[in-house]
């Protein structure tokens, strides 16, 4: 089937991102969210992002004006139900994901497409709460959404080929580039990234190097283009946190057992960039390491 219309839960930074990058390959979006400021504030952030693609001339202005009316914001739920796609983009716990896709199964077509933007939850497990695990899927985009490539695409069990096809095409249409992973815990992409923030949380814990030496030896020495502990701050310490516990539980492995100062931080509520404070304070105009 072809996608026209897509329907998007959460306004946050992932939301806002998805909703950017539907509305300028021609989708028409609906962006929902409990809160009407996020909402606002969805809106604004896209207006600036698609902005500073207009300025490197990247996106026409005509484009940029035909893709912000494209873009539609509810705060009810029940409005999506028309769409024929939905991405679900809220936190990144699983009793939030599920509450959601029950709210929505009355309102929803028999034929719309029901995904899970989750970087690390079962899509099996999450399929099986609605009245359509044959049209469930992982749509894992990479964040910051207009920035990057990827697209994690990943099927449940009981997923169908026609499914999958149809989320290939979309990404496809997006520009962007889908790779497909199976359902097991925080997919390709996390499985290795997160493990790697958490052994650099582990050299920092156990004092073998500093904030900044252990982020400097992974740029100039790995040739990343962001530290480990610098990337961590960018991600969220509490979805590094909550994606190494999935690790963790999904394989009963200890060496994915979270680090107890990435444990700490989250519970300082000192969580990144969103808080302005984590290895990294934000507060001034230069970052400065907090350990």
């Amino acid at each position: 089937m072809e996608i026209k219309t897509v329907g998007i839960v959460g306004a946050g930074q992932m939301g806002s991102g998805i909703a950017h990058v539907f509305a300028l390959s021609g989708h028409d979006v609906l962006l929902s969210d409990m809160s009407a400021d996020a909402l606002s504030n969805a809106l604004a952030l896209i207006d600036r992002n698609i902005e500073r693609q207009v300025s490197r001339g990247k996106v026409s202005a005509e484009d940029k004006a035909a893709a912000i009316a494209r873009i539609r914001t509810t705060t009810r739920l029940a409005d999506l139900g028309p769409t024929d796609l939905i991405v679900e983009a809220a936190t990144e716990r699983e009793s939030v994901k599920v509450a959601i896709f029950e709210d929505l199964l009355p309102h929803i077509q028999p034929h719309t497409i029901l995904t899970s933007n989750t970087s690390s939850i079962s899509i099996t497990r999450l399929a099986t709460r609605t009245d359509r695990p044959e049209k469930f899927m992982g749509l894992h985009f990479m964040n910051p959404v207009p920035v990057m490539q990827l697209v994690e695409l990943i099927r449940g069990i009981a997923t169908d080929e026609a499914t999958y096809k149809t989320l290939l095409a979309v990404v496809e249409k997006l520009g962007k580039t889908a790779a497909s992973a199976e359902d097991f815990p925080a997919f390709i992409v996390n499985r290795i990234l997160v493990p790697m923030i958490n052994e650099a949380v582990y050299t920092l814990y156990e004092g073998v190097g500093s904030v900044r030496s252990i982020d400097e030896s992974l740029k100039l020495g790995a040739n990343h283009p962001m530290g480990p502990l610098e990337l961590a701050d960018f991600i969220g310490l509490d979805t590094c946190l909550a994606i190494m516990n999935v690790l963790h539980d999904g394989l009963a492995d200890t060496k994915y057992r979270p680090c107890p100062l990435l444990v700490k931080y989250v519970e300082a509520g000192w969580l990144g960039r969103k808080t302005q404070r984590g290895f990294y304070d934000y507060r001034g105009e230069v970052p400065v390491p907090t350990r």
